[in-house]
């Protein structure tokens, strides 16, 4: 059966290409005795006539591989492109140890065990990289006398 005439029309009226367009395979016959826009308008309303849904590409297999790498895998020397400090800057990593060493600071004068002399002259300490991380900044804050050993 040829309804391609009826096709293009119904692709027209769907606002769709021809090939999104379903045909009712039962009712071939009286699709093809649709003449007018009008016939096919009716087609589409009593559901012999649809506009097929757009076919999109799958995130299925992306989302996998999303999923083992949050969980740390696929991580190896084979898998990686980058230099070292491409993939983990020295500055990214300085941040994030600077930020932490700053909070406790911060947290402690305002708790009241250091007094503002004493985060001035750590908070420039740890400015200069004396700390390697926070747990060194007190180690060496307690053997200095600054905050007691709880």
């Amino acid at each position: 059966m040829d309804v391609k005439f009826q096709r293009r029309l119904a692709a027209e009226i769907l606002k769709c290409g021809v090939e999104r367009v379903w045909l009712d395979p039962n009712a071939l016959d009286e699709i093809k005795e649709a003449v007018t826009r009008e016939d096919v308008r009716m087609l589409i309303k009593r559901g012999l006539i649809k506009k097929k849904q757009v076919k999109g590409t799958s995130r299925v297999r992306a989302n996998y591989l999303r999923n083992q790498k949050e969980k740390g895998r696929r991580k190896g020397p084979g898998s990686r492109k980058g230099k070292k400090y491409a993939r983990y800057p020295r500055k990214v990593r300085w941040m994030k140890n600077i930020r932490s060493i700053r909070r406790t600071l911060r947290d402690l004068r305002d708790s009241g065990k250091i007094d503002r002399h004493t985060y001035r002259r750590f908070y420039m300490l740890a400015k200069g990289g004396t700390f390697k991380n926070k747990n060194h900044l007190l180690m060496h804050m307690k053997s200095e006398g600054y905050i007691k050993e709880e």
